[in-house]
């Protein structure tokens, strides 16, 4: 529980930046195929962005920038960004339950190796 309290602005900010990500996936994945002609890329984003869930997503990407800045007031970055990888897993499980993507072997052992990688920095 003490190292929960302790680092609960990293794990905020992955679950911020986590929300942000599934939530431009889902309505971006709704909004269909960026159009090929510039005035109709421009108003595909023109629609986006009077969506309240993308608005919803870029208030967690905020979120998740404060969050991260009161982090480093306690942990080096060295040692504090490694946790950013969590979202790696987090994501390759969610877009695969969620949104049905493939999951590659790569993808998984890209995965893997970035979660070796954080057990590693958190253990020294």
């Amino acid at each position: 529980m003490r190292w929960i309290q302790q680092h609960s602005f990293i794990l905020l900010c992955v679950a911020f930046t986590v929300a942000s990500q599934l939530l431009m996936r889902w309505r971006v994945g709704l909004a269909g195929d960026l159009p090929a002609v510039l005035g109709e890329r421009v108003e595909f984003i023109g629609r986006l962005l009077i969506t309240p869930w993308i608005w919803l997503a870029i208030v967690c990407t905020f979120l998740a920038g404060v969050s991260w800045m009161l982090a480093l007031t306690r942990f080096e970055l060295s040692y504090a960004f490694p946790f950013t990888g969590v979202s790696f897993l987090i994501m390759l499980f969610a877009g695969s339950l969620m949104f049905h993507e493939h999951v590659t072997m790569g993808r998984a052992i890209g995965t893997l190796l970035v979660m070796v990688g954080l057990i590693v920095v958190v253990r020294s």
